[in-house]
């Protein structure tokens, strides 16, 4: 399955331009080899190779260049986590991280976010739903469940507690934050506000920069950890 191949009757046609070039890394053989068949058959999607722990992942990842990597957090020799930040480190063109986990409340995730992943999604989705999230992440989007991170980072230690207000964030770039916690795009927002895109896009540019977050997903963490948004408990 580590081929263009590995997507079935149902790949695109060759002249198509797939939304995401997907590399699988799950240590358990089952889980990814089934995901890359029915991740492989989705509109969009081209599995071009799976990884059996982190550090296989960090390779093929390389190798391959897919454009997103979907990684599971608890692998041998190299955690999800561990794996993330290695992979993001330094490359000029690295791929967008989607953390794939079993548990909503698993604090790793967050972990994982705050190394770069551009968001997270739960293996009991349905693959449609799992299929839209690389889909959206491959288009420079963010996948946030912000209820469920709202738990796990509610049940962690404050450690990005100083980060907003050392940010000197305006009212505005404040209220645009807490937009994106909650899970709206950049659409969404400049629908909200009553503004262009292009000045949300300018004014998340900002926030970024001032948090030293390294995607939107990242700062979202900020946000909750630093007290900006309150957790909420219900989907």
């Amino acid at each position: 399955m580590s081929g263009p191949g590995a997507n079935g009757d149902a790949a695109l046609p060759a002249e198509a331009d797939p939304a995401a070039t997907l590399l699988i890394a799950d240590d358990d053989e089952v889980t990814r080899s089934g995901l890359g068949m029915l991740l492989g058959a989705q509109p969009g999607i081209t599995v071009v190779g799976e990884a059996a722990d982190g550090v296989e992942a960090v390779d093929r990842a390389r190798s391959l260049r897919p454009n997103v990597v979907l990684m599971d957090v608890r692998m041998p020799r190299l955690n999800g986590i561990d794996a993330t930040r290695r992979l993001l480190a330094g490359a000029a063109d690295p791929p967008k991280v989607v953390v794939i986990t079993t548990f909503e409340n698993d604090g790793y995730v967050t972990a994982a976010l705050s190394a770069g992943a551009s968001g997270f999604v739960l293996k009991r989705l349905p693959v449609r739903r799992i299929a839209e999230a690389v889909r959206v992440v491959a288009a420079g989007e963010a996948v946030l469940f912000p209820a469920a991170l709202g738990r796990m980072v509610a049940a962690r230690p404050m450690g990005s507690a100083e980060a907003l207000p050392q940010a000197a964030l305006t009212c505005r770039e404040e209220e645009v934050l807490r937009l994106m916690a909650v899970g709206l795009s950049n659409p969404e927002i400049a629908e909200s506000l009553t503004v262009s895109v292009e000045t949300i896009k300018t004014h998340v540019g900002n926030v970024l920069t001032k948090l030293g977050a390294q995607n939107r997903t990242h700062a979202v963490v900020i946000a909750y950890e630093s007290g900006l948004v309150v957790p909420r408990f219900a989907e």
